[in-house]
């Protein structure tokens, strides 16, 4: 069923997909008429908070978020406390994760402690268990350094995301720097401050000919970067999240810390260029960058940290903006949302062919609801879609075969 919509019978065993075989009276059946079979969600941007965070989200409950959002597979980023830097944080983890609703990849850190300088031991991490490495939340400080990961990365099967970031022009920006950030009188982030560091891992993978993954793209210059860089043939792949393309920097005017993120909510001109970066390939793929804070942290508008969660509206959001309300097909939002990203991470997820493991979010694709953050099922509720209308609703979630998640 590789590349099909059609109205079909899945068959699974042992949890995975296999060929069509003879009903017996024990089986289970799942009557899934009006719904649509997409592959799992694969999610490769999360913060789940764990260790050092629980506070705000644990393993469980987050993994709990996901397959509520049809997420069934995620990479978790190394910005914990104490960072993903070593085997024992990864293998405290992975065994957290073992029996979890969704499965849990890990993102091991580049420098040690996050801080940009001393280069952590990759082919350790990757003998732990690692998949991925980044030092998102920050950009690797050291370009000598990311050069070394993303030469080395291939070799050991691991994927480098890159947190694209000018510190320098950032500073102590706080929203877009534009009329929303000189209305409120708040110290800005210029585009700028994106697109240099987009540009430099660009040309760092162009001169190593080595791939690299940018993370949360959300301006128009960006994604015009990105697509120059692959019609060169550089190694590029991208993701954007759902509230770039779904919000603007209109919304801070309510000066409330849900809508503040890094990178932050862009243009009306910067929302349009996301979605055609969506369309025309640019952009291979759709993340949350879900990044949970207590109802304390975000009580301050200024002095709240950046992030918003986002795996449980993201395949709604997504259904909502780009399938309901644009032009893009339901195969589009699967290769978007589970197929580029399996691909990217390089894991056996993201299909529904003979083989594959047995991850399907069965939805109800004209299902309309609205965002309730009481009812949303991870620990924090900082959402920027709260009280939005949506359109599309994962109804239930399988993993490996298993019912984990039933509205």
């Amino acid at each position: 069923m590789e590349n099909t919509d059609k109205v079909t019978d899945i068959y699974v065993e042992y949890g995975r997909i296999t060929k069509p075989f003879a009903k017996k009276e024990t089986d289970t059946v799942i009557d899934g008429k009006g719904l649509v079979a997409f592959p799992g969600i694969v999610d490769l941007h999360v913060h789940l908070r764990d260790p050092g965070q629980t506070n705000k989200e644990d393993i469980i409950t987050g993994t709990n978020a996901a397959a509520a959002g049809g997420v069934t597979s995620l990479l978790c980023m190394p910005n914990t406390d104490p960072t993903i830097d070593n085997a024992g944080i990864i293998n405290y983890v992975l065994n957290k994760a073992k029996n979890c609703k969704s499965r849990v990849y890990v993102a091991a850190s580049i420098t040690k402690g996050l801080m940009g300088k001393e280069a952590t031991e990759l082919e350790a991490l990757r003998a732990a268990g690692a998949i991925g490495l980044s030092d998102d939340g920050r950009p690797v400080l050291d370009r000598e350094i990311m050069a070394e990961a993303m030469k080395k990365a291939p070799t050991l099967g691991m994927t480098v995301v890159a947190h694209c970031e000018d510190l320098e022009k950032a500073k102590d920006g706080k929203i877009n720097k534009g009329k929303m950030s000189e209305l409120l009188g708040i110290a800005g982030i210029p585009n700028e401050a994106e697109d240099n560091g987009t540009n430099r891992e660009i040309l760092i993978a162009e001169e190593n000919n080595v791939p690299v993954h940018i993370c949360h793209v959300s301006t128009k210059t960006s994604v015009e970067l990105i697509r120059q860089a692959k019609s060169r043939g550089v190694k590029v792949t991208a993701e954007t999240a759902p509230h770039y393309f779904t919000l603007t920097e209109d919304v801070l005017e309510k000066r409330d810390a849900d809508y503040r993120m890094n990178p932050p909510l862009r243009t009306e001109e910067d929302r349009l260029a996301i979605i055609q970066g969506l369309a025309d390939g640019t952009l291979d793929c759709i993340a949350t960058d879900h990044a949970p804070h207590t109802e304390e942290d975000k009580a301050d508008f200024e002095k709240a940290p950046n992030g918003s969660i986002g795996m449980e509206t993201s395949l709604a959001a997504t259904l909502t903006m780009l399938y309901h309300n644009g032009n893009f097909t339901l195969m589009d939002i699967a290769r978007l949302m589970s197929s580029n990203p399996a691909n990217i991470l390089k894991i056996n997820a993201g299909s529904l062919k003979v083989g594959a493991n047995a991850d399907i979010a069965l939805v109800d694709v004209n299902k309309e609801w609205t965002v309730d953050r009481d009812k949303l099922h991870g620990k924090s509720k900082n959402t920027p879609f709260k009280n939005m209308k949506m359109k599309g609703k994962v109804v239930k979630t399988i993993l490996g075969g298993e019912i984990v998640f039933e509205e």
